[in-house]
Protein backbone atom coordinates (compact mmCIF):
# COMPACT_ATOMS: atom_id res chain seq x y z
CA UNK A 1 0.00 0.00 0.00
CA UNK A 2 1.52 3.43 -0.89
CA UNK A 3 -0.66 5.88 0.63
CA UNK A 4 0.50 7.94 3.20
CA UNK A 5 -0.18 7.37 6.58
CA UNK A 6 -2.09 10.00 8.39
CA UNK A 7 -2.88 10.87 12.03
CA UNK A 8 -6.43 11.81 13.59
CA UNK A 9 -6.65 13.77 17.09
CA UNK A 10 -6.41 10.94 19.38
CA UNK A 11 -3.12 9.99 18.06
CA UNK A 12 -3.67 6.65 16.00
CA UNK A 13 -3.12 6.28 12.37
CA UNK A 14 -4.15 4.67 9.52
CA UNK A 15 -2.83 3.45 6.04
CA UNK A 16 0.18 1.97 7.58
CA UNK A 17 0.43 -1.87 6.84
CA UNK A 18 0.89 -4.64 9.39
CA UNK A 19 1.79 -8.13 8.48
CA UNK A 20 -0.15 -10.69 10.51
CA UNK A 21 1.36 -14.30 11.51
CA UNK A 22 0.86 -17.21 12.76
CA UNK A 23 2.92 -19.73 14.25
CA UNK A 24 0.62 -22.56 14.03
CA UNK A 25 -0.42 -24.62 10.58
CA UNK A 26 -3.14 -26.65 12.31
CA UNK A 27 -6.49 -26.27 10.59
CA UNK A 28 -8.54 -24.86 12.99
CA UNK A 29 -6.26 -23.29 15.06
CA UNK A 30 -7.30 -21.49 17.99
CA UNK A 31 -4.04 -19.06 17.96
CA UNK A 32 -5.02 -18.25 13.70
CA UNK A 33 -8.69 -17.30 15.26
CA UNK A 34 -6.99 -15.10 18.30
CA UNK A 35 -5.06 -13.68 15.30
CA UNK A 36 -8.15 -12.79 13.43
CA UNK A 37 -9.53 -11.84 16.19
CA UNK A 38 -6.56 -8.93 16.60
CA UNK A 39 -6.43 -8.11 13.45
CA UNK A 40 -9.80 -7.03 13.30
CA UNK A 41 -8.94 -4.78 16.16
CA UNK A 42 -6.27 -3.35 14.18
CA UNK A 43 -8.19 -2.60 11.40
CA UNK A 44 -10.86 -1.32 13.01
CA UNK A 45 -8.75 1.46 14.23
CA UNK A 46 -7.60 2.24 10.29
CA UNK A 47 -4.36 -0.37 9.78
CA UNK A 48 -4.50 -2.26 6.72
CA UNK A 49 -3.79 -5.73 7.52
CA UNK A 50 -2.05 -8.76 5.48
CA UNK A 51 -1.73 -12.34 6.38
CA UNK A 52 0.96 -14.52 6.10
CA UNK A 53 0.22 -18.40 6.76
CA UNK A 54 3.35 -20.88 6.82
CA UNK A 55 0.18 -23.78 6.21
CA UNK A 56 -0.28 -22.16 2.36
CA UNK A 57 3.53 -21.53 2.22
CA UNK A 58 5.49 -23.62 3.90
CA UNK A 59 8.90 -22.87 4.20
CA UNK A 60 11.90 -26.19 4.08
CA UNK A 61 13.67 -26.96 7.27
CA UNK A 62 16.83 -23.92 7.76
CA UNK A 63 19.56 -25.99 6.54
CA UNK A 64 22.52 -24.00 6.25
CA UNK A 65 24.92 -26.32 3.38
CA UNK A 66 21.45 -26.00 1.35
CA UNK A 67 21.99 -22.49 1.32
CA UNK A 68 25.38 -22.40 0.69
CA UNK A 69 24.28 -25.01 -2.54
CA UNK A 70 21.55 -22.63 -4.22
CA UNK A 71 20.90 -20.03 -1.53
CA UNK A 72 17.84 -18.89 0.43
CA UNK A 73 14.45 -20.11 -1.12
CA UNK A 74 12.25 -17.85 -2.80
CA UNK A 75 9.56 -18.37 -0.24
CA UNK A 76 12.04 -17.24 2.37
CA UNK A 77 12.54 -13.66 0.24
CA UNK A 78 9.07 -13.24 -0.19
CA UNK A 79 8.60 -13.17 3.80
CA UNK A 80 11.69 -10.79 3.94
CA UNK A 81 9.97 -8.43 1.86
CA UNK A 82 6.76 -8.73 3.44
CA UNK A 83 8.41 -8.05 6.89
CA UNK A 84 10.26 -5.10 5.10
CA UNK A 85 7.39 -3.55 3.74
CA UNK A 86 5.51 -3.71 7.11
CA UNK A 87 5.02 -0.65 9.43
CA UNK A 88 4.92 -3.42 12.42
CA UNK A 89 3.99 -7.25 13.14
CA UNK A 90 1.72 -9.12 14.91
CA UNK A 91 2.34 -12.59 15.73
CA UNK A 92 0.11 -15.51 17.45
CA UNK A 93 2.45 -17.21 19.39
CA UNK A 94 1.36 -21.27 20.37
CA UNK A 95 3.08 -23.34 22.90
CA UNK A 96 4.78 -26.45 22.20
CA UNK A 97 6.49 -27.81 25.22
CA UNK A 98 6.85 -24.47 26.96
CA UNK A 99 8.15 -23.11 23.86
CA UNK A 100 7.83 -21.20 20.50
CA UNK A 101 6.75 -23.65 17.87
CA UNK A 102 8.90 -25.46 15.14
CA UNK A 103 7.53 -23.56 12.37
CA UNK A 104 7.59 -20.33 13.59
CA UNK A 105 11.47 -20.27 15.05
CA UNK A 106 12.46 -22.22 11.70
CA UNK A 107 10.53 -19.31 9.78
CA UNK A 108 12.21 -16.63 12.07
CA UNK A 109 15.92 -18.22 11.19
CA UNK A 110 15.32 -18.52 7.82
CA UNK A 111 14.38 -14.33 7.70
CA UNK A 112 16.98 -14.05 9.63
CA UNK A 113 19.89 -14.49 6.94
CA UNK A 114 21.31 -11.86 4.18
CA UNK A 115 19.79 -11.46 1.39
CA UNK A 116 20.85 -9.29 -2.06
CA UNK A 117 23.59 -7.71 0.05
CA UNK A 118 20.89 -6.79 2.66
CA UNK A 119 22.03 -7.81 6.49
CA UNK A 120 20.13 -10.63 7.90
CA UNK A 121 17.95 -8.72 10.35
CA UNK A 122 17.52 -5.70 8.64
CA UNK A 123 13.50 -6.42 8.23
CA UNK A 124 13.73 -6.33 11.81
CA UNK A 125 15.43 -3.51 12.88
CA UNK A 126 13.48 -1.01 15.14
CA UNK A 127 10.06 -3.10 14.06
CA UNK A 128 7.18 -2.96 16.31
CA UNK A 129 5.57 -6.02 17.35
CA UNK A 130 2.58 -6.89 19.03
CA UNK A 131 2.61 -10.78 20.15
CA UNK A 132 -0.43 -12.55 20.92
CA UNK A 133 -1.23 -16.35 21.80
CA UNK A 134 -3.24 -18.90 23.46
CA UNK A 135 -3.14 -22.34 24.54
CA UNK A 136 -5.26 -24.95 26.26
CA UNK A 137 -3.62 -24.01 30.06
CA UNK A 138 -4.45 -21.39 32.69
CA UNK A 139 -1.50 -19.40 31.29
CA UNK A 140 -2.30 -18.70 28.21
CA UNK A 141 1.12 -19.45 26.22
CA UNK A 142 2.88 -17.01 28.61
CA UNK A 143 5.88 -19.40 28.43
CA UNK A 144 6.10 -19.65 25.04
CA UNK A 145 5.41 -15.70 24.55
CA UNK A 146 8.18 -14.91 26.26
CA UNK A 147 10.88 -17.08 24.07
CA UNK A 148 9.79 -15.29 21.03
CA UNK A 149 9.83 -11.59 23.06
CA UNK A 150 13.89 -13.18 24.07
CA UNK A 151 14.10 -14.25 20.22
CA UNK A 152 12.85 -11.13 18.29
CA UNK A 153 14.50 -8.58 20.63
CA UNK A 154 17.80 -10.10 19.89
CA UNK A 155 16.84 -10.09 16.38
CA UNK A 156 16.53 -6.22 16.88
CA UNK A 157 12.95 -5.44 17.03
CA UNK A 158 10.93 -3.63 18.95
CA UNK A 159 8.49 -5.79 21.44
CA UNK A 160 5.19 -4.40 22.75
CA UNK A 161 5.64 -4.51 26.40
CA UNK A 162 1.59 -5.37 26.35
CA UNK A 163 1.36 -8.38 24.82
CA UNK A 164 -2.06 -10.69 25.13
CA UNK A 165 -1.95 -14.29 26.73
CA UNK A 166 -5.58 -15.59 26.66
CA UNK A 167 -5.99 -19.10 29.34
CA UNK A 168 -8.18 -22.00 28.93
CA UNK A 169 -8.72 -21.55 24.59
CA UNK A 170 -10.87 -24.27 24.40
CA UNK A 171 -13.97 -21.83 26.44
CA UNK A 172 -12.06 -18.56 25.54
CA UNK A 173 -13.76 -17.89 22.03
CA UNK A 174 -16.95 -16.98 20.62
CA UNK A 175 -18.59 -16.29 17.42
CA UNK A 176 -17.99 -12.95 17.98
CA UNK A 177 -14.53 -12.66 19.42
CA UNK A 178 -13.07 -13.62 22.92
CA UNK A 179 -15.58 -14.82 25.39
CA UNK A 180 -14.19 -12.98 28.69
CA UNK A 181 -14.52 -9.19 28.93
CA UNK A 182 -11.47 -9.06 30.97
CA UNK A 183 -9.48 -10.71 28.03
CA UNK A 184 -11.12 -8.61 25.54
CA UNK A 185 -10.15 -5.57 27.23
CA UNK A 186 -6.73 -6.50 27.41
CA UNK A 187 -6.74 -7.03 23.55
CA UNK A 188 -8.36 -3.41 23.29
CA UNK A 189 -5.40 -2.28 25.58
CA UNK A 190 -2.76 -4.51 24.03
CA UNK A 191 -3.96 -3.02 20.39
CA UNK A 192 -4.34 0.52 22.12
CA UNK A 193 -0.30 0.27 23.13
CA UNK A 194 0.70 -1.10 19.80
CA UNK A 195 -1.37 1.86 18.00
CA UNK A 196 1.01 4.53 20.31
CA UNK A 197 4.28 2.78 19.04
CA UNK A 198 3.20 2.66 15.80
CA UNK A 199 2.41 6.87 15.89
CA UNK A 200 5.49 7.45 17.30
CA UNK A 201 7.68 5.53 14.66
CA UNK A 202 6.04 7.97 12.25
CA UNK A 203 7.50 10.91 13.93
Amino acid sequence: MNTEPSFDRTGSLSGKTILAISGSTRRDSWNTRLLGIMAAELGQRGLAISEHSFREQPLPLYDPDAEAETGVPEGVIRLRRLISKSDGLLVACPEYNGSVTPVLKNALDWASRPVGGEAGLAPFRMKPVLIVGTSIGPFGAVRAIGHLRAILGKMGALVMPEDLAVPNAATAFTDDGLADGATAAAARRAAAVFIDQLAEARV
